[in-house]
């Protein structure tokens, strides 16, 4: 389904008002995730970010999905929400090797998110990057931040994010930082407005816009039409493109997943 180095989901499985308005009847619950694994390229788990789950769950995920499905998975929380990064290390080498490895090849980026209070600080997120692993096993891992202060509108972070090949999450929202500098060499957008009158969560314009940004992001481009916190550099190599509608009138975003990825065939 799409283009093969862009991903398109939604945020987790299990939303009740789904229900009504993507999973048929006689599919049940315990079958939620082998259906919508089909009708979705990747899914983000953010289930992960309140609670630690065992080898097991990791493995049976992995057992339900399709060969090509990926899973992005966000990190627990008490990983990131803290006063000093650096002092993370126990935390985030819990969370890497409590099962993660699992997933195995749809194992896709880990995001780290962080408390909407913290500030950037150059040495402190300089310290949490070194702690995260390159590998888990035989894994290469890909990491990206999710941050959540205006402090990070800055040439000096995205320098710093670059430096350690982290990516940034994009967030369409006026809730949160929104700039869509790459710094790593994926990009990953949260795409956070959807609306509830709209049946697809975003109009079919919109998302055809989304469609036209993906394959520019998939192809070393930039779109010109997003904000930025630095300058546009110039284009560079092919790179995967992870977009999932989460938040906003959540119970459209399988919808507006499934036009995005018709648009991207």
């Amino acid at each position: 389904m799409g283009k093969a180095n862009i991903r398109v989901g939604i945020g987790g499985w299990d939303y009740d008002p789904w229900r009504e308005t993507f999973y048929p009847p006689d599919v049940p619950k315990k079958r939620a995730l082998e259906y919508a694994s089909r009708q979705v390229t990747a899914i983000e788990v953010n289930g992960t970010y309140y609670g630690t789950f065992k080898p097991e769950t990791y493995a049976n995920w992995h057992a339900q999905t399709p060969e090509d499905f990926i899973f992005s998975v966000k990190a627990l929380r008490y990983t990131t929400n803290r006063k000093v990064l650096a002092e993370a290390g126990e935390s985030v080498d819990k969370f890497i090797n409590s099962g993660l490895v699992e997933l195995g090849e749809k194992l896709g980026p880990i995001v780290w998110q962080l408390a909407p209070s913290k500030r950037y600080d150059a040495d402190d997120l300089a310290a949490f990057f070194q702690l995260l692993p390159d590998r888990l096993g035989k894994l290469k891992l890909r990491h990206v931040l999710d941050p959540r202060h205006e402090s990070f509108l800055c040439e000096d972070y995205l320098a710093l994010a670059r430096k350690y090949n982290v990516a940034t999450v994009f967030t369409d929202s006026a809730d949160y930082p929104s700039f869509a500098d790459v710094t790593g060499d994926f990009v990953y957008a949260r795409l956070m407005s959807a609306q509830a009158d709209i049946d697809t969560g975003y109009s079919k314009p919109a998302l055809k816009k989304w469609a036209a940004r993906a394959e520019l992001w998939a192809g070393g481009g930039q779109p010109d039409d997003l904000p930025y916190a630095g300058a546009l550099g110039d284009k560079g190599k092919a790179r995967d493109v992870f977009v999932y509608f989460i938040n906003g009138a959540k119970e459209r975003a399988p919808a507006a997943a499934q036009l995005l990825i018709s648009l991207l065939t």
